[in-house]
């Protein structure tokens, strides 16, 4: 059980580095230094933050989870 919530975990988690990478472009800084840099991430996290709130009130729904080609060959009737 441990390892199962380890893993929802690290999966949300990873979800929300790949926003951060997709959206603000988290990939590359555009500041020297750990403080700008820090407060660049700070700023993208917000932005992060406010897309999520938008998404929320207009009431978009989730992406749902991706069916492999495997899968879908066994769900086929």
């Amino acid at each position: 059980m441990v390892v199962v919530t380890k893993c929802r975990l690290r999966a949300g988690i990873e979800g929300t580095i790949s926003q951060a990478v997709r959206a603000a472009g988290l990939r590359r800084t555009r500041y020297r230094g750990l403080p700008t840099t820090r407060v660049g991430h700070v700023f993208a996290a917000a932005a992060l933050n406010l897309i999520r709130l938008d998404r929320w009130l207009i009431g978009t729904p989730l992406g749902g989870t991706r069916t492999s080609h495997f899968e879908a060959i066994l769900l086929a009737p």
